[in-house]
């Protein structure tokens, strides 16, 4: 009897374990966001690491999950015969459901693509789990793409990853290095070493070598002769003169004498036009004061000249006559006595 409870209780517990382990399953796997918009893109990279339920972030912001991963040709040419050589034919369809609440309010979908608003495949780390990453980019070097039938969700265009882009450009450069001729380049380099090797062996640059060594010789042995480090020695020395010297009261209080000087010549030279206009009116007025002097001395020097042209016939009167004084002027002279 004991032997079939304990049984019964470990097959209880089995079914219980089951129970749990579906329950986790399910939860696992239905969608986290019941309710919210639905969006679709097209990559024409391999999806690799990105499966249902993987995030939706923009800018490390989880805002949805993915609902769905498919090819283009079941989505949307299930009906037609497809030719892979065309590129849409290779595309992959991603579908995600974005909780609302969480973005907030945004602008609407065309204004948000024109503005750049892309989806591309983020890694998180070096797991190689990938999740859908939206940003805004520059709209010019990742235009919208379009395709040729009506999208079943709200599209938004995707851009290539980052790991995407840097093999592309690695492809491109690997391309142009192909197109490089390798061996004309290693020809021409050793060409030229050859040339150079015969330069140098006898060429003209070995004679111009030789003569930058005899130069540079002599060069040191006049740097040797001039004895530079005296003349080094000196310099410093005459420098710390110098320094000594401008650095003395001496001369100091002669650049501060200087200095003041320069400023009261300056100022004596600002005072210089006002001074010389003064002068200009005074030796205007001392002419004009002379040329009114010398025309009222005219007639009293001519009235003088007379008085001693007078004077001078006096004296000779009384010289020849001295008793003219008293007598008179002489008897005049008998032109007939003998």
């Amino acid at each position: 009897m004991s032997n079939r409870a304990a049984s019964l209780r470990v097959g209880l517990l089995l079914l219980a374990g089951i129970a749990a382990a579906a329950g986790l399953v399910m939860f696992l796997g239905r969608d986290r966001v019941s309710d919210g918009v639905r969006y679709e893109t097209y990559f024409r990279e391999s999806v690799q690491g990105l499966d249902v339920g993987a995030p939706v972030k923009f800018r490390g912001v989880t805002l949805g999950q993915v609902t769905e991963i498919g090819l283009v040709t079941a989505a949307y040419m299930a009906d037609q015969s497809v030719d892979t050589r065309r590129p849409e034919a290779r595309l992959v369809v991603v579908r995600w459901l974005i909780d609302p609440k969480r973005m907030g309010r945004v602008p609407d979908q065309a204004t948000a693509i024109d503005l750049g608003l892309r989806a591309r495949l983020g890694s998180q780390g070096i797991t190689g789990l990938a999740y859908i990453e939206l940003d805004f980019v520059d709209p010019v070097k990742f235009p919208a793409e379009k395709v040729p039938w009506r999208p079943k969700e709200i599209y938004l265009p995707s851009m290539p990853s980052t790991l995407t882009q840097v093999q592309d450009a690695a492809q491109a450069l690997a391309v142009k290095v192909q197109d490089i001729d390798i061996n004309r380049i290693a020809n021409t380099i050793q060409a030229v070493l050859d040339d150079l090797h015969g330069e140098l062996a006898t060429g003209s640059t070995r004679a111009a070598l030789a003569d930058l060594a005899a130069l540079a010789k002599t060069l040191r042995s006049n740097a040797e002769e001039a004895d530079l480090p005296g003349l080094t020695g000196e310099l410093r020395a005459l420098t710390t003169t110098l320094r000594t010297t401008l650095d003395s009261k001496e001369t100091r209080g002669l650049i501060t004498a200087s200095t003041q000087a320069a400023e009261r010549l300056a100022a004596a030279t600002a005072k210089l036009p006002g001074l010389i206009t003064s002068l200009e009116t005074t030796v205007k007025r001392a002419n004009a004061g002379a040329a009114d002097a010398q025309a009222d001395m005219v007639p009293i020097l001519r009235d003088a000249r007379a008085a001693a042209s007078s004077l001078r016939e006096t004296a000779e009167t009384l010289r020849r006559y001295p008793a003219s004084m008293l007598l008179g002027a002489p008897p005049p002279r008998n032109s007939g006595a003998p």
